[in-house]
């Protein structure tokens, strides 16, 4: 953390807006005080921001609740849904379907993990899908939501929860949090960095009006440019491309048919999959795709065609190459968000891993001797972070049956990372999900792609034998009536949402 040795305030340049800057900005304004620190952010009207991310996982909850935010107030005014977890469509093989929902499947029994009594069910046919025993599966397709309950008897506390929302609402809401905490913004384009002769720091940056704006620290949220961390100090990228094909995404919005599902659905296609989240106002929808294996205008037209009522814009076409920044903090310039890395929308992991390194960044904040320690710290915590992102969303695309296109032979055949690897082995051998320290999807993720793509364990834990046959069928019947019952209680979707006043008022005219 700053050492406080140094009297004047670490000056923060943060060189973006979006997303990333502003979720930047206002958590530093949040947790630094001014003596400590003060932030600028300069951003141009002129050059648009992705906001396609609006689909996210439970840790922005922290977030949110980190800078006091109003969970009804934000909703409405960002337009939000709540989200239990993300359907996957077609992935393992065509007409299978699952959710990668956010909490737990069934309980513990007899000291052994709900998964193991599960496989020995299903190897002798006495068990239907996991998902069965998953309260945020069951109310997701139920189309009901209320909030967890606190407590750890009820099986509504089995799960969390994350939200749906306009990310380009979310910067705005972000950015008038910040302004009122003395974030300073200035509105214009970069169009010089100046660096230090000697150290190679940067210096300062002058602006398209002439200003030259001088700083200690520079966060880059400038997007996939990463203006500062590749264009001025040429941090290098290291590419996944190979393992993560899909490097290109058609997005476009239409009007809401049907009522508001509480899940993000992801739809495997030819080569590559569509995205549809449900807001308040539209459900955003998107194809992403790759290149090497079908057209720009085929994947636009695919897009088009599989749409729930009329797009309401015209499609918005994003290029991207699947990888990260081989440092992500250099010298003193730290990128967040797309500047320093990119892997791709599935699994909701951008804003995320945003907020990751805004944390870390907060953990290891310099001062204006910038001792190289921070930064190794710092670029070892993201590697290791963005590595186990990487290898989950390759397990999307490798664990499949799929043989009905290019796009699928390949992913189907292709070498994966000797991590992905250990950890599909060491689970097929017996249902074992290795355990990391740093890494944001736990067992119950895993668990949910493993087995939602047709990965069994050859074996289950033979602990679970303490159960006999006639007990196990019992306890598997007694937690999946008590998550029924506990479904059936609660409220339709849109119902919670009014009840919270968390509809806008556009949603509810």
């Amino acid at each position: 953390m700053h050492s406080g040795q140094s009297h004047q305030p670490l000056r923060i340049l943060i060189v973006g807006g979006g997303t990333a800057g502003w979720m930047t900005a206002a958590a530093l304004s949040r947790v630094l005080p001014p003596n400590v620190a003060s932030i600028r952010l300069v951003e141009s009207e002129q050059i648009g921001t992705v906001g396609v991310g609006e689909a996210t996982v439970p840790h922005i909850r922290f977030f949110n609740t980190r800078l006091g935010f109003d969970e009804a107030d934000f909703m409405a005014r960002t337009q939000a849904t709540f989200k239990l977890g993300i359907e996957f469509c077609n992935w393992g093989r065509k007409g299978d379907a699952y959710i990668h929902p956010f909490g737990a499947f069934g309980e513990d029994l007899a000291g052994v993990p709900f998964h193991q009594h599960w496989v020995r069910a299903h190897r002798s046919g006495r068990a239907g899908p996991i998902g069965d025993w998953s309260l945020p599966i069951l109310a997701a397709r139920a189309g009901r939501f209320a909030h967890p309950d606190e407590d750890p008897a009820s099986p509504l506390s089995t799960y969390s929860y994350a939200y749906q929302f306009d990310a380009t609402l979310y910067a705005a809401y972000l950015r008038s949090f910040a302004e009122a905490r003395d974030v300073v913004r200035s509105e214009g384009r970069v169009v010089d960095v100046a660096l230090n002769g000697e150290s190679g720091f940067v210096e300062s940056v002058t602006m398209q009006n002439g200003e030259r704006v001088e700083a200690d620290l520079f966060v880059d949220c400038s997007g996939f440019r990463g203006l500062l961390i590749e264009q001025a100090l040429e941090a290098g990228y290291e590419s996944w491309a190979h393992w993560l094909p899909c490097d290109r995404a058609w997005a476009v919005p239409c009007p809401t048919a049907g009522p508001l599902t509480p899940y993000t659905r992801a739809t495997a296609h030819a080569a590559g999959w569509f995205w549809r989240i449900p807001l308040q106002h539209r459900v955003g929808n998107g194809h992403v795709y790759a290149s090497a294996f079908t057209s720009d205008e085929g994947a636009r037209d695919a897009l088009l065609d599989q749409l729930e009522a009329e797009p309401a814009a015209e499609p918005r076409q994003l290029r991207f190459v699947p990888g990260k920044r081989r440092k992500q903090w250099s010298k003193n310039v730290v990128s967040i968000g797309l500047a320093s890395g990119f892997l791709e929308p599935l699994e909701s992991t951008s804003i995320h891993l945003i907020q990751l390194a805004i944390g870390y960044l907060v953990d290891y904040l310099p001062d204006r001797g910038f001792d190289p320690m921070n930064e190794t710290e710092f670029n070892r915590i993201m590697a290791l972070e963005y590595e186990r992102v990487r290898d989950f969303l390759i397990l999307h695309y490798h664990a499949t049956e799929r043989d009905d296109s290019p796009f699928w032979n390949y992913c189907r055949s292709m070498e994966i990372p000797d991590s992905l690897a250990y950890r599909m082995e060491l689970f097929r051998e017996r249902g074992v999900v290795a355990q990391y320290r740093e890494g944001m999807f736990l067992d119950a993720s895993w668990l949910a792609v493993l087995f939602g793509q047709g990965v069994i364990p050859r074996r289950y834990d033979p602990a679970s034998d303490r159960l006999d046959d006639e007990r196990l069928a019992l306890e598997l019947a007694r937690i999946r009536e008590a998550y029924d019952r506990a479904v059936q209680a609660l409220p339709g979707h849109e119902v919670f949402l009014q009840r919270i006043g968390a509809l806008s008022a556009a949603a509810a005219a």
